[in-house]
C-alpha cells in the first residue's frame, strides 16, 4: 500500500515529452523542467504519471521514466510529430483520454498542469474527480502577441483558455518576477493565487570542467574566444542579435560563435529553416567563417558545450525563464543575457555577467570585449553563478516548493452566497482555505 504521507500526482504536458530531445521544434525548457520535477517527486517518495501526447506510432502506451514515474502516451490526433500551435483541435480527444485513465487509475491526489492546453486537461479532472490543480503556463499567450504581434501562430482562443485556467487553478506558478506581473497585468489573475517558483538546474550534470579538455573532445581550437549560443532555432530566440554583435567585434579578436541547436543533430538548413536564415545573414556580415552551427545535440553531451566556452550569451526578445542561463552558470561560465523575463531574474548584472536590451548588438559586442579584454572577470563572474545557482536554483529546492503547494491545495475555497473566496484565519495559505480529507476524495488510506 502506498505511504499516505506521499502523494499520487498527475503531471501534464501535452507537446512536451521528458523524453523527447531538447533543442527540436517544440523541445525546449518544458521538456526539462516536467522531467527534473517528476524525477525529483519521485525521489521523495511521491508516485508520478505524466501525461503527454503520442507523436510516433511505435510509442508504448507507457514508458517507465524511473521507478515511482511512469509517463503515459495519449492519443490525441495523428500519432506523428505536429506544432504545438496545431493542437487545439485534437485537445479533446487528449481531454477524453486522460480522463479515462484518471477513473482506471482510481485517481490522483493533484493535477500540475504545463502550458494551457495541459490546463485544459486538468480543468476536466478537476471538474469529474475533484482533483485539485496547478498550473504552470511556461509562456503566456498575451505576451506572445506583445512581442510577435501576427507571427503568432497560436489560435485567438488561447487567451480566453488561458484566463480560464488561471480562474480554475487553485495555484498558478509564476516562474519568475516578470510572469508573476504579466499575469496580473494582462490577465487580471488575483494575485493570491500566484506562487513564485522558478526553474532549476542539476549541478551534477552540470559543473565546471576544464576548458581545454572540454575543447579537444569537441574539435575546437584552443585559442579562440569562443561564444556559446544554446537552444532552440526560431527568430524569438535572437540568434542574429548575436551574430550581428560578432560582426562589430574588433577584428583582432579571434571569435567564433558555437551555435548549438536545430531540429536535427546535422545543422542542415532544408531541416532547420532558421540556421538557412542566420547562414546567410552571417554572409552578409561577412562573419560566415566565424559561426559553426552544429545541428540538434543530447543534453548528456552540452556540459561540454558550455565547459568549452568563453562565454555564454542568449539574447532572446522575450523568455518566460529559461534554463539555459542556469545551466552556463552552474558550469562555471559568465552569461551575457537579455534583461527579459526569468533573465532578468536569474543573471546578477555585473556579477554573475551581464544583462543588455533585445535587439541591440552594440550593446552585446561592447560586453564580448570586456570579457575578452579582461578573462580574470569572466572566471570570477563565472565562480560567481556556480554559487548563485547551488544557492537558489536547484532542482532539489523548486520540487521541495512544489510539494508544498501540492500539499497546500488540498485546501478548497469556501465560498458565501455573494461568490466571494473567504480565507480561514491562519489555517491555510493565501490561494487556500478548508482541508478536505484525501480519504474523502479518492479512497487512499
Amino acid at each position: 500500500m502506498r505511504d499516505p504521507q506521499n502523494l499520487k500526482v498527475a503531471l501534464i504536458s501535452e507537446h512536451a515529452s521528458p523524453l523527447a530531445a531538447v533543442g527540436g521544434v517544440d523541445a525546449g525548457g518544458q521538456n526539462v523542467y516536467v522531467a527534473k520535477v517528476a524525477l525529483m517527486l519521485a525521489r521523495m517518495g511521491h508516485q508520478v504519471d505524466v501525461l503527454t501526447r503520442r507523436d510516433h506510432p511505435d510509442l508504448p502506451g507507457s514508458v517507465d521514466l524511473t521507478r515511482g514515474v511512469r509517463v503515459v502516451h495519449l492519443p490525441a490526433g495523428p500519432a506523428q510529430p505536429l506544432p504545438k500551435e496545431a493542437l487545439l483541435p485534437h485537445m479533446p480527444e487528449f481531454i477524453s483520454a486522460a480522463e479515462r485513465l484518471t477513473r482506471h487509475n482510481g485517481g490522483y491526489d493533484v493535477t500540475h498542469a504545463n502550458f494551457f492546453m495541459s490546463g485544459m486537461a486538468g480543468m476536466r479532472l478537476k471538474e469529474a474527480f475533484d482533483i485539485p490543480l496547478v498550473t504552470t503556463f511556461h509562456a503566456l499567450g498575451l505576451v506572445r502577441r506583445e512581442h510577435q504581434g501576427l507571427a503568432d501562430a497560436f489560435p485567438a482562443e488561447r487567451i480566453e483558455i488561458e484566463r480560464q485556467v488561471m480562474q480554475s487553478s487553485d495555484c498558478v506558478i509564476a516562474e519568475c518576477p516578470q510572469d508573476h506581473e504579466d499575469m496580473v497585468r494582462l490577465y487580471h489573475t488575483d494575485a493570491r493565487r500566484l506562487s513564485m517558483v522558478p526553474c532549476g538546474v542539476d549541478t551534477t550534470d552540470f559543473r565546471p570542467m576544464d576548458r581545454q579538455r572540454a575543447r579537444a573532445a569537441l574539435g575546437l581550437r584552443a585559442d579562440e574566444f569562443i561564444i556559446l549560443q544554446l537552444g532552440r532555432m526560431v527568430p524569438r530566440k535572437g540568434v542574429d542579435n548575436v551574430i550581428r554583435a560578432l560582426a562589430l567585434l574588433d577584428a583582432r579578436v579571434p571569435a567564433r560563435l558555437l551555435v548549438v541547436g536545430g531540429n536535427h543533430p546535422s545543422p542542415d538548413e532544408h531541416l532547420t529553416p532558421e540556421i538557412g536564415r542566420l547562414r546567410r545573414l552571417a554572409r552578409c556580415l561577412g562573419v560566415h567563417t566565424q559561426v559553426t552551427f552544429t545541428g540538434q545535440r543530447s543534453r548528456d553531451t552540452l556540459p561540454l558545450y558550455y565547459a568549452a566556452a568563453d562565454v555564454f550569451v542568449t539574447t532572446p526578445w522575450y523568455e518566460p525563464f529559461g534554463i539555459t542561463p542556469l545551466e552556463a552558470m552552474a558550469c562555471g561560465r559568465p552569461v551575457i543575457g537579455s534583461a527579459v523575463g526569468g533573465i532578468q531574474y536569474t543573471v546578477v548584472e555585473g556579477v554573475t555577467g551581464y544583462l543588455v536590451p533585445p535587439r541591440h548588438p552594440q550593446a552585446l559586442a561592447e560586453r564580448l570585449t570586456q570579457l575578452h579584454a579582461n578573462p580574470s572577470l569572466a572566471d570570477a563572474m563565472g565562480r560567481a553563478g556556480r554559487c548563485h545557482v547551488r544557492r537558489s536554483f536547484t532542482w532539489e529546492q523548486v520540487v521541495q516548493e512544489l510539494d508544498r503547494i501540492y500539499r497546500s491545495v488540498q485546501y478548497i475555497p469556501h465560498f458565501n452566497s455573494w461568490g466571494l473566496g473567504h480565507m480561514l484565519p491562519d489555517t491555510a495559505p493565501p490561494h487556500t482555505a478548508r482541508v478536505i480529507p484525501m480519504e474523502g476524495l479518492h479512497g487512499h488510506a
